[in-house]
């Protein structure tokens, strides 16, 4: 590791309680319930629900997870779909973006033999 030190601390106005609510079939919703220091309720912060959910692909299982625009359960479940809908496409195109810079770059000369223990 680097001389670079990593801050920890834990910010005491950004605290969250979480739950998780899942259907356990199209995937989970994360509840982020804002608290005080103390463990209260803090109703001076908005909820965040951040949608959850996994693709299956020949390589193996992709995540994806979106935040949803919403303050109450109901409508966090109605966004979900579209939510992870949106998810899906901006990773696909990001894995195309990455695709075209890696065809874009050039090719290094691995044409040399390489023999083991040769100088």
């Amino acid at each position: 590791m680097n001389d670079q030190q990593i801050d920890f601390t834990v910010d005491e106005k950004e605290l969250y309680k979480e739950e998780s609510i899942t259907d356990l079939k199209a995937g989970s919703i994360r509840l982020l319930k804002p608290i005080k220091l103390d463990g209260s309720d803090d109703s001076g912060r908005e909820v965040i629900f951040i949608g959850h959910t996994q693709i299956m692909t020949p390589q193996g299982t992709i995540p994806l997870q979106a935040k949803l625009a919403s303050n109450t359960l109901e409508t966090a479940i109605n966004e979900f779909p579209n939510a992870m809908q949106q998810a899906l496409e901006k990773m696909v195109e990001e894995v195309k973006r990455m695709q075209q810079e890696e065809a874009n770059r050039p090719q290094q000369d691995d044409s040399r033999i390489i023999v083991p223990g040769g100088r």
